[in-house]
């Protein structure tokens, strides 16, 4: 029986895990409206990816964008 609360509490971990782990997905021009680029299977170096524009297309946008 004392395990079930340290299992319990190991799942939630996961979830929380899991739920930061997806990216929000739209059009190209939801990613322009948030300040970025759609970029073709990667973002270019120093570039955070921020979304997805398509299956193959990542939403990129410059770390230090305002």
């Amino acid at each position: 029986m004392r395990i079930l609360p340290l299992l319990c509490a190991l799942l939630l971990l996961m979830l929380q895990g899991a739920a930061g782990l997806s990216l929000p997905r739209g059009l190209p021009q939801d990613c322009e409206r948030r300040g970025g680029f759609c970029s073709h299977k990667s973002c270019p170096p120093g570039i955070s990816r921020i979304g997805i524009c398509s299956e193959q297309d990542f939403c990129c946008r410059s770390r230090w964008y305002p």
